[in-house]
């Protein structure tokens, strides 16, 4: 979930107040924040919701939406979801997992505990599996643990994508040919196709990060990728997924955020840290739990 997308202009169909009954809707259930500025995209994406729903009006759609009728929540919740990103993006956080994180992570851990990582929001399976490369790839020691990495998204048309694991050539911009050529196959159209054992290495659930009981089903995480979907909330709801995050880490376990998030302006519950590659935060190891 990396955030709006820029469309261009079209004809506005929504009155005012019903384009902030619909902000207010997903607010309530995603934590994002639509700014005004977006009245051409929401009102896009909803006429194209009433259309697909026959629903005929806005009213109509709307009863047919808090009833999640067909589950049109997640349907709707999909269509304001873009999953723009490509494989080994803010790759500094990437060598810090293999030149700090891991070390720190093993000196505590028994070889026959498992190493948890987790990409949430993975959008469309670009960074779960820029993980997993990354690993086999700078990591001596990525056979003598057990690697557990889960993806998870709210939106579920982008987990189906990267549950197939399927990209377009412009995904691939920033891998060298001989790692494409060991972890894809070339398949008509520019489209690449990762290998099974790689798809088979990554884990594909469905969270919200603003639903508390939602997020109760994952916990005790060693590194936490959390990049980009922040910046979209507004304080209340950085507040809550924040706090979520914290109870998801082990102690001592670490959280990577966006090149533009700060984790220090949203929550005291971490500890900054400074490596060489990049700035990383920590839930406390003292810390068992007690907020």
């Amino acid at each position: 979930m990396a955030g709006l997308e820029d469309e261009g202009i079209g004809p506005t169909h929504l009155t005012q107040e019903e384009v902030r009954r619909v902000c207010e809707f997903l607010y309530r259930r995603t934590g994002m924040v639509f700014a005004d500025s977006r009245r051409y995209y929401i009102d896009r994406r909803v006429a194209e919701r009433i259309a697909v729903t026959q629903s005929g009006s806005f009213r109509s759609y709307f009863a047919i939406l808090r009833s999640d009728a067909n589950h049109e929540i997640e349907h709707l919740v999909n269509a304001f979801t873009v999953n723009e990103t490509y494989f080994n993006r803010e790759e500094h956080q990437l060598r810090c997992m293999t030149s700090d994180l891991l070390g720190n992570i093993v000196r505590v851990k028994d070889r026959t505990e498992a190493i948890r990582i987790w990409s949430i929001p993975c959008s469309t399976g670009e960074e779960p599996y820029s993980i997993a490369m990354w690993l086999m790839e700078h990591w001596s020691e990525v056979d003598s643990y057990n690697i557990e990495i889960v993806a998870s998204d709210i939106d579920t048309r982008a987990l189906q994508v990267g549950a197939e694991g399927i990209y377009s050539e412009r995904a691939l911009m920033r891998l060298s040919k001989d790692v494409i050529g060991r972890y894809f196959e070339a398949l008509p159209g520019s489209r690449y196709q990762i290998h099974p054992g790689l798809i088979d290495s990554v884990q594909f659930t469905h969270a919200n990060l603003i639903d508390s009981l939602d997020m109760a089903r994952y916990r005790s995480f060693d590194i936490i990728f959390c990049r980009n979907v922040l910046i979209y909330f507004d304080d209340s709801s950085r507040r809550i997924a924040a706090e979520n995050l914290y109870d998801c880490l082990r102690p001592g376990g670490y959280i990577c955020l966006g090149h533009s998030e700060s984790m220090s302006r949203i929550s005291s519950l971490f500890r900054v840290c400074s490596f060489s590659e990049a700035i990383i935060y920590q839930r406390p190891e003292a810390d068992h739990g007690a907020k």
